[in-house]
């Protein structure tokens, strides 16, 4: 990490963006700065502005106006899942009505969501056409909903099945669909009714005939190429199953949106109660949620979004496709997702969590994120400080084919799931109030050297807010305000930290627990097994959780194949 090494960095960009264009490293990145024989601490304060120059890599992802918001979520291997956690087939009940329940918490979260229609495991959120919600972000505003999505799966699970334990990691994965119109938009929610319909009516008999004796095979060969009416009658005439009057839920789907009530309040003892209305989320069941009827038996759908214009019949799936296009990530990058907590000031202060770092809490980001490389094999390494995490895919990676919404969705679904699984483990004495989500992004990086700037740049500022954070609130716990405490601390140096807390807490910041100064590495490593005399019998690979420093080349060249360069024809 030599001044050789910043200029092969500054050549990748202009490489890539152009000899025109503008990128402002900083006047460090040009010195000739050797952090081989300097400490984390000590070049904290010329690094930082050094490595900021690959948040130029980040692109934005705005959902442009006048384009309606709907983010869909779809389960994750759903048919082994619901296998391993014995559903009945061809519906579980229980299993709709936890889904159910996850998205009309997810509507009581978020205002802005107006309307959202599910079936089986998926679901599909509309957001109301002036909405700002995170600014229109498609990779925020879509891991958000899948995040939050999740952890909602996990913590409800008892309440709908209090005699069985969830033997496997529930996730979803998850898309913003741009609806260009209010005709696209019916357009789409008839067509996702309709495959809702044509699911259940094949999954219906396909059931019906394994339980009579048929195997999976023999059944799948007695449905091929059968119409909606041939299926009836199959239903009908070996069954004595009338389709029709199945629950409507198993046939139309659930519909979950938002209505206007009266509910009447008594604010003072001597004057008479108030009515007014309030909003409330009910769960409804139609044959037509796409109908102009429909539509127009529940205002805040026409007042939030609009009303439709005529029924739409015919819809052709092509049609549909043009409006769920989604770009690739660039070949051969290395892909870093991203994880942020949302919220998780307050998440921390409802959970008590200790200041300025809960040991446990940071054990619990850390598990998960284990679990998350245990379970995508293609992501080398992860890096993560208080309530983020970084996960590094191989540069060759062909993961959801380099979709950045699936691959986002997926992982930061997966590390929520987990979160609230492994919650009892870290905090056996305390109860998990509420859900946490988190937030994500994917974004690329074109070289060896980039990639490591940007680690770099995450474990500089890990450095910089836990040796802020640390003043603070000793600051505070000493009597300070909060107001005060920062006043103090701003405009200060690395070195002026420091000798504030030698001075007034007799504290040497660099004695302090490694995992809070230097976050946490996660990455595949060898595990040897060794006889009483020392000779190697077996290795094999597990994932470690370790706190080196990064910024230095010693780890990676202890570690050469964490991040080894692939050819494109390997």
């Amino acid at each position: 990490m030599k001044f050789s090494r910043a200029l092969m960095c500054y050549g990748h960009i202009k490489l890539i963006f152009g000899t025109n264009t503008k990128i402002d490293l900083g006047h460090e990145a040009f010195g000739a700065l050797n952090l081989n024989k300097k400490s984390i601490e000590a070049t904290v304060d010329m690094a930082n502005s050094k490595y900021e120059y690959v948040k130029s890599f980040e692109i934005e992802d705005e959902v442009m106006y006048p384009n309606l918001v709907v983010v869909r979520i779809d389960g994750c291997n759903f048919e082994r899942f619901s296998e391993i956690n014995e559903f009945e087939k061809p519906n579980d009940e229980k299993a709709l009505n936890l889904m159910n329940s996850c998205a009309t918490s997810v509507l009581e979260k978020y205002p802005d969501i107006i309307l959202a229609y599910g079936f089986s495991d998926e679901y599909s959120f509309i957001f109301k056409k002036e909405t700002k919600f995170y600014q229109r972000r498609a990779s925020k505003i879509l891991s958000l909903i899948v995040s939050f999505f999740t952890s909602l799966y996990v913590e409800k699970w008892r309440e709908f099945f209090p005699q069985k334990n969830m033997k496997s990691t529930p996730s979803f994965k998850s898309r913003v669909i741009c609806c260009p119109s209010m005709e696209v938009l019916q357009s789409y929610l008839a067509w996702r009714q309709r495959e809702c319909h044509s699911k259940n009516q094949y999954n219906t008999c396909l059931w019906m005939l394994i339980k009579s004796g048929k195997s999976e095979r023999e059944a799948h060969e007695i449905l091929k190429g059968t119409k909606k009416q041939e299926k009836n009658e199959i239903l009908f005439q070996q069954f004595g199953i009338n389709y029709k009057n199945l629950p409507q839920m198993y046939r139309q789907g659930s519909c979950v949106l938002k209505t206007e009530v009266e509910d009447t309040l008594k604010i003072h003892d001597n004057e008479p109660p108030v009515t007014r209305l309030q909003k409330k989320v009910i769960i409804v069941h139609s044959e037509n949620i796409a109908s102009r009827t429909f539509w127009n038996d529940y205002s805040c759908l026409c007042k939030d979004l609009s009303g439709f214009e005529q029924n739409v019949n015919n819809i052709k799936q092509e049609y549909m496709k043009l409006f769920q296009f989604e770009n690739k990530l660039l070949p051969f990058t290395w892909i870093v997702i991203r994880i942020d907590g949302s919220h998780f000031h307050r998440f921390s202060e409802v959970h008590g969590f200790e200041k300025p770092n809960d040991e446990q809490a940071l054990k619990l980001m850390n598990s998960s994120a284990v679990a998350v490389l245990e379970e995508f094999k293609d992501i080398v390494f992860a890096y993560g400080v208080s309530d983020e995490y970084s996960f590094i895919l191989k540069r060759n990676t062909q993961l959801y084919q380099r979709r950045p919404s699936e691959m986002v969705s997926a992982i930061v679904s997966f590390f929520s799931s987990t979160y609230v699984m492994n919650w009892k483990e870290y905090f056996p004495k305390k109860e998990l109030k509420f859900p946490p989500n988190f937030d994500g992004r994917g974004v690329c990086y074109p070289s060896y050297e980039i990639i490591r700037d940007y680690l770099a740049w995450r474990q500089v500022d890990c450095h910089i807010n836990n040796q802020y954070n640390t003043c603070f609130w000793m600051l505070v716990k000493s009597g300070k305000t909060t107001k005060e405490a920062q006043s103090l601390l701003k405009g200060t140096q690395t070195q002026e930290k420091n000798q504030m807390l030698l001075n007034l807490f007799n504290i040497d910041y660099k004695t302090l627990p490694i995992i809070f100064r230097n976050g946490s590495s996660v990455f595949w490593d060898k595990e040897m097994m060794l006889t009483d005399n020392g000779v190697i019998t077996k290795s094999y690979k597990k994932v470690v959780v370790e706190h080196p420093n990064i910024i230095e080349d010693c780890f990676w060249e202890t570690h050469p194949l964490i991040l080894q360069e692939m050819s494109p024809r390997s």
